[in-house]
C-alpha cells in the first residue's frame, strides 16, 4: 500500500462532503418510492419517511471522537427497514484494531502513532414486498499517519431472484467502473463474491455486486473519483429493480423465503462483516453500526 503520512485535511473534507451529499440524494430517492406506490400490495399504507437522529462517539477520556447522522425508515409501504448512515470518526485505535490492521494492511508504526480517521456512508434496504431485493451499498475513507486507503461497494440480496434483475444490476456496476478501466469490474465482481460469501452456510448470502477494500493507487484524486462512481451507480442499478417488482403480488410462502433469507444476512452481518465489527469494537453508536439487521428474520 502507498504511504502517506500528511494529515489529508482538504481530502478528508472533500470525502466526508461527498458522502453527505451521495445521502441526501439517497434519502430523497428512496422518499420519492414511497410516495409514488400506487398500485400493487401496500398501498393501504402510509408513505414512509426517514427519522433522522445525530450519532455521538466519545473516546475513553470523555473527549470528542466524532459521529455521524443516522437515517432510518421503518414501516414504510415499499421499505419495511432501510438505514442510509454517515458518519466520520476520529481518535486513536485500540490495541486490537492496531494489531489487526498492521497485520492485514502491513502498516508499520501503528503501534507508536495510532490515529485514525474514517468517514463513510452505509446503507442497507430491507423490503416490504419479498418480489423486491434487498440492498447493500458502503463506501468509506479511511486514514492513519501510516496510510491511507478507499473501500467499499454493493451487492444485491433477493430471496426470489430474477435473472434480469441480477444482470441489470451488474450492467450498470460495469458501466460506472469501466472508465477507470476494463479489469475493474470483473477484479471487484470477483472480490464481491468472495467477500460476501458465508463459510458455515456454504454459500453466497445474495447475487453478488462489486467490493475493494484497501484501495491506494497512490493518486488520491484518481482513486476518490472511483469510489464515488462506485456510489452514483447505486441509484441507477437499484431504483429500477424495485419500480419493477413492487407492484407484484406475494403469498404467504414469498414472505416466508423472505424472513428466512434475512436470517442468512443476519448471520453474516454479525459473524464475518468488517465494518461491523470495526464499528462496534472502536465505539460507535451501536443503533446505527446494527442499523444492518433486518426488523423481522427467522430461522428454521
Amino acid at each position: 500500500m502507498a504511504q502517506n503520512t500528511a494529515e489529508m485535511r482538504d481530502e478528508k473534507a472533500r470525502a466526508a462532503a461527498w458522502f453527505r451529499e451521495l445521502r441526501d440524494q439517497i434519502v430523497a430517492a428512496f422518499e420519492g418510492l414511497e410516495d409514488s406506490h400506487h398500485e400493487g400490495p401496500f398501498t393501504e399504507m402510509g408513505a414512509g419517511r426517514f427519522d433522522v437522529s445525530d450519532t455521538k462517539r466519545t473516546a475513553e477520556d470523555g473527549s470528542d471522537a466524532g459521529g455521524g447522522l443516522m437515517s432510518v425508515m421503518r414501516g414504510g409501504r415499499v421499505f419495511e427497514k432501510v438505514g442510509v448512515n454517515i458518519s466520520e470518526v476520529y481518535g486513536t485505535l485500540g490495541a486490537r484494531a492496531q494489531q489487526a490492521m498492521a497485520a492485514r494492511k502491513g502498516l508499520p508504526g501503528m503501534k507508536e502513532d495510532p490515529r485514525f480517521w474514517a468517514s463513510g456512508i452505509s446503507l442497507v434496504a430491507h423490503m416490504r414486498n419479498p418480489h423486491v431485493p434487498a440492498v447493500h451499498m458502503n463506501t468509506r475513507m479511511f486514514w492513519t499517519p501510516h496510510g491511507w486507503w478507499f473501500g467499499g461497494g454493493s451487492d444485491l440480496n433477493p430471496c426470489i431472484e430474477y435473472d434480469e434483475d441480477t444482470a441489470h444490476f451488474h450492467e450498470v456496476q460495469q458501466t460506472h467502473l469501466d472508465p477507470h478501466g476494463a479489469d475493474l469490474y470483473p477484479r471487484l465482481k470477483a472480490w464481491a463474491d468472495e467477500y460476501f460469501f458465508i463459510p458455515h452456510r456454504g454459500r453466497a448470502r445474495g447475487v453478488g455486486g462489486i467490493f475493494l477494500d484497501d484501495h491506494n493507487t497512490g493518486d488520491w484524486a484518481q482513486d476518490f473519483a472511483l469510489i464515488q462512481d462506485i456510489g452514483r451507480a447505486f441509484l441507477p442499478a437499484f431504483l429500477p429493480l424495485v419500480e419493477r417488482r413492487r407492484g407484484h403480488a406475494c403469498s404467504a410462502d414469498d414472505k416466508e423465503a423472505q424472513l428466512i433469507h434475512r436470517g442468512l444476512y443476519a448471520e453474516y452481518n454479525l459473524v464475518y462483516d468488517r465494518g461491523t465489527k470495526f464499528g462496534l469494537e472502536t465505539g460507535h453508536d451501536a443503533n446505527a453500526v446494527l442499523m444492518s439487521l433486518p426488523p423481522l428474520a427467522k430461522w428454521i
